[in-house]
């Protein structure tokens, strides 16, 4: 089985993913290392700002791995927020029963109420450095993008409203 978790910045994805791995003792592969892994060797001349741009040159290779996995009746968690809303046209449907699709994605209620919370836990598991970019006004542009492109592609999107850790442990039941 694949886990495919996706979503906005911020909301927890890699939070979710370890936790996944800590229970289910499934292995994840973090979409960021991919994407820092091939800028850092210069394999691509591509920036981490470029998020369009990433994700149109790393989805083709992360397609390919969930459906090598999913050939070799491997468990993988993949996550990241480089997975284009319309990702499912890119595979085959007989890949589709193998793969579990999550999105993240918080209400501007959520953050509105949540914001100094959500700064504090951003380095929870990965250690980000000072973002001047992570602000309430971009925080929400970035989740309605999110919510608005996932299910204008049919996606469901697990929205954060109210309390974010009993969300993470549904989606872990």
């Amino acid at each position: 089985m694949i886990i495919l978790i996706t979503g906005a910045s911020h909301t927890g994805k890699t939070l979710l993913a370890q936790r996944l791995l800590e229970t289910q003792h499934v292995p994840y592969l973090s979409i960021d290392h991919l994407k820092m892994g091939l800028i850092r060797s210069g394999n691509t001349a591509l920036t981490p700002m470029e998020d369009d741009a990433l994700t149109a040159y790393l989805w083709p290779i992360v397609r390919e791995i969930i459906k090598t996995a999913i050939e070799n009746r491997q468990d993988l968690i993949v996550e990241g927020c480089y997975v284009p809303f319309n990702w499912r046209r890119d595979l085959d449907n007989a890949y589709l029963p193998f793969i579990r699709f999550v999105c993240l994605a918080m209400t501007d209620r959520y953050i509105d109420t949540h914001f100094d919370e959500i700064r504090r836990h951003a380095s929870d598991i990965e250690c980000r450095r000072e973002d001047p970019d992570c602000t309430i006004a971009n925080l929400k542009a970035d989740n309605r993008r999110v919510i608005a492109g996932f299910q204008k592609a049919g996606e469901p999107v697990v929205l954060i409203e109210k309390d974010y850790e009993q969300t993470i442990k549904t989606l872990l039941d």
